[in-house]
């Protein structure tokens, strides 16, 4: 197959993104695919590009993304569409994290321009993204999620009233735990705030679930084996998620055979209430009780070396570049019925 890698973008993540693509790039080529690769800011990466910037690693810093966003915008408006790897690739394997690369635009962009892409539809993604609306469908769909409040609408000074401290607060359409916070006193609840709302308009304020932390991901509409996340931080934060040694991922985790399956189970049910397709990741916490709480889902997950939806894949026999290659299958086998 031809495939393009759309990778890199305008947001915090993007450094998450361009490690992810160094992954798939690479399991893709090594299975004999023609491989080219885009950044979603700037355009087809030469191979120079790609060794310079599509490195496995992550670190702690954030990039620095001045200038990008104007770069994006360009792309998306039309320079993405006039790329000859675009146009004349049998698939486009988004690996983006957050902003328009994850939340719908891209794929908006993609169901015009007509060629084949892994992951979800525009509306899809954008649910998955807005962390406030797809709790509200998580919930209608019966799957239990944490208490929240949102600011706005809620007034910042009223957010936390009756979810009890500690509580979460974070950034309503942001990934890998940037600009979120575990507040556990009302004198850091302001700075939190703060914190979270230079990422994004929105700011969710989210009772903190004690217990275990578990995620299941989801592949053609089957969950895969659940796994658990022990962190060395209090929580799965940005260093924890992208600096190797720094959390211990068990797949598949260690449970009671009726609670993994009703996980699964719930996890399945959280991805068709999203309508999203092809591949997702789904997190959970397990209370001291048994409570299972959904906290959130990704409909990008991440694909570095240290990220959780590939270790779920081949908990389940399914090595790294053959899960690749799976979901760009999936693609182009259910797009190209859509137009038939």
């Amino acid at each position: 197959m031809r495939i393009t890698v759309l990778t890199g973008g305008a947001t915090a993540e993007r450094t998450v993104a361009f490690a992810g693509a160094a992954q798939v790039g690479g399991a893709l080529r090594g299975r004999g695919h023609q491989v080219h690769v885009v950044d979603l800011a700037n355009g087809v990466l030469s191979s120079e590009d790609e060794a310079r910037l599509l490195v496995p690693h992550v670190g702690t810093a954030l990039p620095d993304l001045a200038g990008l966003a104007a770069a994006e915008r360009r792309m998306l408006s039309g320079g993405l569409a006039g790329l000859a790897v675009v146009q004349g690739a049998d698939v486009l394997f988004p690996v983006l994290h957050g902003g328009a690369g994850e939340g719908g635009t891209l794929q908006a962009v993609l169901d015009v321009i007509g060629v084949p892409y892994t992951g979800s539809g525009p509306l899809a993604s954008a649910l998955a993204v807005d962390k406030d609306l797809s709790k509200r469908l998580f919930r209608d769909a019966g799957v239990p999620v944490p208490e929240w409040r949102m600011t706005p609408p809620v007034p910042p000074d009223e957010a936390a009233k009756g979810l009890g401290w500690p509580v979460i607060v974070k950034p309503s359409k942001q990934g890998s735990t940037v600009g979120l916070s575990l507040v556990k006193r009302r004198s850091d609840f302001a700075a939190a705030l703060a914190e979270a709302g230079r990422w994004d308009d929105e700011v969710m304020v989210e009772q903190f679930i004690a217990g275990r932390e578990l995620t299941v991901g989801v592949l053609a509409d089957e969950p895969l084996p659940v796994g658990e996340i022990i962190p060395r931080h209090e929580l799965f934060d940005y260093e924890c998620k992208y600096t190797p040694g720094m959390s211990e991922e068990i797949f598949p985790a260690v449970l009671d055979p009726k609670i993994a399956r009703r996980v699964q189970s719930l996890a399945l049910t959280a991805h068709r209430a999203l309508k999203l397709g092809g591949y997702s990741r789904v997190d959970f916490r397990l209370g001291s009780q048994g409570d299972i709480f959904c906290l959130e889902v990704n409909n990008l997950p991440g694909m570095t070396g240290t990220s959780l939806f590939p270790q779920a894949a081949r908990a389940a026999g399914i090595e790294y570049a053959e899960m690749c290659e799976r979901i760009c299958r999936l693609a182009r086998n259910f797009r190209h019925e859509r137009r038939e």
